[in-house]
């Protein structure tokens, strides 16, 4: 008998674990992969670049989990005013883009405005993510700049997209910013996320390894049969453990379908949960100034990645001196944009994409490039996700299993967040204890 399981050991997992060792309460960490880390694992190839799965940075503004994160890394990180920009039919925009107009053309710029004091004119409550675009930037823009975005991203129509996600992430200028940024391109910094934090050197995963020193854990262990009943956790590798508390971390489809005892309106419902899948590009290049800029969106539909990152530019040690490296995320998702070709297609055309836009100059020498799925990338806010996620969470919550993290919570978490998410996890684990006696 374990005192309690972690199933994952991401981010939400080691949250849970730092609150479970707080308290004292013995607990092991079980994980499918033969390292741990999850989506937060940093790795570094023959050439000495290093690359995240996916952009991982913490910006937090949680400064407990700042301090943490900081203590881990014995206060060698980094830290960015963050510099984005978008890519849209061969022009550079400084991000956001609904606010930094300058130097597109006169008659999209005119359209754009125009629509947007309109629709504000006629300001109503929206329904969908679609409604909300057109109600806070105008038919035109919002047409031309994130509803493109989002099928590219999201791989869903903004028209079946709920609101639940937003918050902070799209801003909502004024009109005299609009105006301020049709005319001029120097323009105030008004992205949501303004300073940010990167480990100096391991990349993200370093931030993570001083905890998973002080736990116990249990790697290639991937989970095939959960039962609630006789609090069993069964694995592919033929062991079991058996449990009095349980916190969670797989995505719930997955664990979901580890419960035999499932009914079946809860499997359906684990089943319209869409999330979106992410092939990584990553390339290395022996040129260090590949861009001033840490990331970049890019919204045109004949560029196959939504988003391109730059990780020399979050830590110099991500790559070799004198030389930079490019992430880029290309999103699929089973329900909306199912998977077509192969890795080594997608890597081909994403370089290719990137010699297209100027990224990758004629002189330039491809010192490395590789390619990652991603099963789980973004949760995927369609308008059958509140009402399957609460069917799904219902039945766990009477099963007594905790579930944390982006994927156990099914939302849109930061990387704090879902630190914080395990801990919230561990600490009703813990309070169940202290019930129970």
């Amino acid at each position: 008998m374990t005192e309690t399981v972690v199933l994952g050991t991401g981010m939400a997992g080691l949250g849970a674990s730092y609150r479970l060792r707080q308290e004292g309460m013995p607990h092991v960490a079980y994980d499918m992969n033969a390292e741990p880390g999850g989506h937060t694992a940093s790795h570094a190839d023959a050439h000495g670049f290093v690359f995240d799965e996916g952009p991982h940075i913490s910006f937090s503004k949680d400064e407990r989990v700042k301090a943490i994160f900081a203590e881990n890394v014995g206060g060698d990180y980094v830290q960015f005013t963050a510099q984005v920009n978008n890519y849209w039919r061969g022009h550079w925009v400084k991000h956001p883009a609904q606010c930094n107009l300058h130097g597109l053309p006169t008659d999209l710029v005119v359209k754009i405005i125009e629509d947007m004091f309109n629709s504000r004119a006629e300001a109503r409550e929206p329904a969908n993510y679609a409604e909300w675009l057109v109600a806070s930037y105008g038919k035109t823009f919002a047409e031309t700049f994130p509803m493109q975005y989002g099928r590219k991203y999201h791989t869903a129509e903004a028209s079946n997209m709920s609101l639940d996600w937003l918050g902070p992430r799209l801003y909502k200028p004024s009109m005299k910013e609009v105006l301020t940024g049709a005319l001029t391109p120097s323009t105030p910094d008004v992205h949501y996320i303004s300073d940010f934090r990167y480990p100096s050197k391991g990349g993200f995963f370093s931030y993570l390894k001083p905890m998973l020193d002080q736990m116990t854990l249990r790697l290639n262990h991937q989970v095939v049969k959960v039962d609630p009943r006789t609090h069993t956790v069964h694995f592919s590798n033929g062991a079991s453990v058996s449990y009095r508390r349980l916190i969670s971390s797989l995505p719930l489809p997955e664990l979901i379908k580890t419960i035999p005892t499932a009914p079946a309106d809860v499997v359906a419902a684990a089943a319209r949960l869409a999330c979106s899948s992410c092939l990584v590009v990553n390339v290395g290049l022996d040129r260090r100034d590949v861009s001033d800029w840490h990331w970049t969106y890019f919204y045109d539909d004949d560029f196959c990645f939504s988003r391109i990152s730059f990780p020399h530019m979050f830590s110099p040690n991500n790559a070799p001196a004198g030389m930079g490296s490019i992430q880029c995320e290309i999103y699929f998702s089973d329900k909306y944009k199912p998977i077509k070709g192969t890795a080594a297609e997608w890597t081909d055309r994403a370089v290719n994409d990137l010699r297209r836009c100027g990224l990758i100059r004629p002189t330039d020498r491809i010192v490395t490039s590789s390619a990652l799925w991603v099963r789980y990338a973004n949760v995927i806010f369609d308008l059958d996700r509140a009402a399957a996620l609460a069917t799904v969470t219902g039945f766990l919550r009477d099963a007594s299993i905790q579930c944390c993290g982006r994927y156990g919570e099914w939302g849109y978490l930061w990387t704090d967040e879902s630190f914080v998410s395990g801990e919230k996890a561990a600490q009703r684990a813990l309070d169940a204890a202290a019930v129970s006696g």
